[in-house]
């Protein structure tokens, strides 16, 4: 009997901590799911470091996305090239980081519907022998800086190294390609337009192309094991496409010309 006693009070007491342990998750939010994004904190204004912390378009549309499934985002900066694989290995729920949606990338992920248009440019020295796009794919081979792993990388290895018309110098940041093209290791740097007039801002002697390189679309890249959640972030994409909420992040970062 003592036994049975004992065995009945203890399955109370068990009940009663859980029930305690729920009421307290509540109400400190530890009861959401964590949904985590990995990114390459160095593409402003889409991602990039204030302090210790990851902000730009990216970040505040992931943190809106995740509000929208009731979950606690947590962002992690890796190295651009790295993102898709710790997708598919499951390390990472999704990927944002101006992150365009390539067939090659297909293969891999499934991508979200496109939240923002991104355009490719060209970054020369003042008085550089390159004037136009055209000039790359001409009878002079150039050296190409991008970032490794980046549409940058994609499109001049495609259109350019891989045709015998010159050489795609790769680095692992696109800072450190805009350094590489200041000191003479480059001839130019391809790399999106955002991110390109923030550099030529703060570089003496650079500017950018007038004609454009590409232009591309960009989308959250998601598991192929995981459809569920790309739906889920679709249905946010949309509803907050819908209210005016993408459009008022992006005009906090880039400002009408």
């Amino acid at each position: 009997m003592k036994k049975i006693i004992s065995l009945i009070l203890a399955a109370a007491l068990c009940i009663f901590v859980f029930a305690a342990c729920g009421t307290d998750s509540a109400e400190n939010g530890a009861d959401k799911k964590v949904l985590t994004m990995a990114t390459n904190a160095e593409f402003p204004p889409y991602e990039f470091y204030e302090g210790d912390k990851v902000v730009g378009i990216d970040a505040e549309i992931a943190a809106v996305i995740a509000e929208k499934l009731g979950m606690e985002l947590e962002i992690v900066d890796t190295a651009f090239d790295s993102i898709i694989p710790a997708i598919v290995a499951g390390k990472y729920d999704m990927g944002m980081a101006g992150m365009t949606v390539t067939e090659e990338r297909l293969e891999e992920v499934n991508f979200s519907d496109s939240y923002a248009t991104g355009v490719q440019v060209v970054i020369v020295k003042e008085g550089s022998e390159i004037t136009t796009v055209d000039d790359l794919t001409g009878d002079k081979k150039y050296t190409i800086g991008v970032q490794t792993g980046t549409t940058g990388d994609l499109y001049s290895t495609w259109d350019i190294e891989d045709e015998g018309l010159g050489t795609v110098s790769r680095f692992n940041k696109g800072a450190d390609a805009v350094e590489a093209l200041k000191i003479g290791k480059v001839d130019c740097v391809i790399i999106d337009n955002e991110p390109a007039k923030a550099f030529v801002a703060e570089s003496e002697g650079l500017k950018i192309l007038d004609t454009a390189y590409a232009e591309e679309q960009y989308a959250v890249a998601v598991s192929k094991e995981n459809p569920e959640l790309l739906e889920n972030i679709n249905k946010a994409l949309a509803e907050l496409t819908a209210d005016g909420t993408l459009q008022k992040i992006v005009d906090k970062y880039i400002k009408a010309e």
